[in-house]
């Protein structure tokens, strides 16, 4: 879940200016100019064939066990007292977390192979966390495009390892306010531009993808995704402003919508943290070939355990994913122990993988604290 454009939109104009050609910053240009490892691709490719298929049973499983135990806990953490309330809200953060992050799975996989999975995601996740399936379909595998990777048009990308040291605090601070904006995006802006076609057109350029990048304006919709997007848009809609009026008529109580935004915005800024170290953001918007995207691209593989509360579904193979896109993500673990297995010693797959979360933000944070000055 890459959030919010609403926020982003607002906040990620950053002053940015050349800096001087120093030894790091022709370092990072030199990743840009990788040739593509062909002997990596072919092998990632060949060996991971036979595991390529999405298993309806494990999405199923997976999903609904999380989906559970996270509306029992946010239960758990409206209704009990201080402490098991306390224990409970964090159960339900990373429990909703691991289930919202199906929607990556959704941009995907054959629907086909999972038969009713979108429907059920939207039906139990997207709609009462107004984060519907249609603000990451068709947005998210732009992402993947070959010559899209990093440069303007990728609504993903944000060279952030090049902005000021104050960029990654307002980046990561901006999503806790996340889910006030989608009650205002679904509650207010949605009704309000099926009367003004003008604010409809910025509505749907600005406000309905799951982006960081703000130059980045979404087309209109076309297709099945124009019929996905026409009936999550309006339930989202609906759900919304039902909820601020039970909400403002006392039939829901404040302290359960508290607690409950608190939670949502809690997920948020999870997955903000993670996104922070998904990639290294060290592209200043040239194209780049598939193996130097891969280097951009952050994997945090066994033996660290906290990757798979702060990087689930498969998103500690990050990297990984950006060689094999399609790749189901319960398959990811085994693929990245063949194809680790089988690579020299030399491979570049190697150096895409890395040992945890704060090393990872401890690099970014010293990148964008470098050569100040010239900024």
């Amino acid at each position: 879940m890459r959030q919010t454009s609403a926020l982003v939109e607002t906040v990620t104009s950053f002053d940015r200016q050349d800096a001087k050609a120093d030894s790091e910053t022709l370092s990072v240009l030199a990743r840009t100019r990788i040739p593509d490892d062909v002997a990596m691709l072919r092998t990632a490719a060949e060996l991971t064939r036979d595991i390529n298929t999405a298993r309806p049973s494990i999405y199923w499983t997976d999903f609904l066990a999380s989906t559970a135990v996270g509306y029992l806990a946010l239960y758990g953490a409206i209704t009990l007292a201080a402490g098991w309330a306390i224990v409970a809200g964090l159960v339900a953060i990373l429990a909703l977390y691991r289930a919202g992050s199906f929607i990556h799975e959704l941009t995907h996989i054959k629907h086909s192979n999972v038969p009713g999975f979108r429907f059920g995601w939207n039906l139990l996740i997207g709609v009462p966390m107004l984060v519907p399936s249609f603000m990451y379909e068709g947005v998210h595998t732009l992402h993947h495009a070959r010559t899209r990777y990093g440069t303007a048009e990728d609504p993903e990308y944000l060279p952030l390892a090049l902005m000021k040291p104050w960029t990654l605090p307002v980046f990561v601070i901006a999503s806790i306010l996340a889910p006030v904006a989608m009650l205002f995006r679904y509650g207010v802006l949605t009704p309000l531009s099926l009367l003004f076609p003008k604010l409809r057109k910025i509505v749907t350029e600005r406000y309905s993808g799951l982006q960081i990048n703000p130059a980045f304006r979404r087309r209109a919709p076309e297709g099945e995704l124009k019929h996905q997007w026409f009936w999550q848009e309006a339930v989202c809609s609906i759900w919304a402003i039902s909820l601020v009026t039970l909400v403002a008529t006392h039939v829901v109580a404040w302290h359960a919508f508290a607690v409950g935004l608190g939670v949502a915005s809690a997920v948020m800024l999870l997955n903000q943290i993670r996104t922070l170290v998904a990639h290294l953001w060290e592209n200043e918007g040239q194209p780049m070939t598939v193996t130097a995207q891969y280097l951009d691209s952050v994997n945090v593989p066994p033996p660290s355990l906290l990757p798979a509360l702060w990087a689930p579904v498969g998103l500690r193979y990050h990297a990984l994913h950006h060689l094999l896109p399609s790749l189901p993500y319960h398959s990811l673990a085994e693929a990245h122990r063949r194809v680790s297995a089988a690579v020299v010693p030399e491979s570049p797959y190697h150096k895409g993988n890395y040992a945890g979360l704060p090393g990872l933000v401890a690099r970014l944070a010293a990148s964008t604290m470098r050569d100040k000055s010239a900024r």
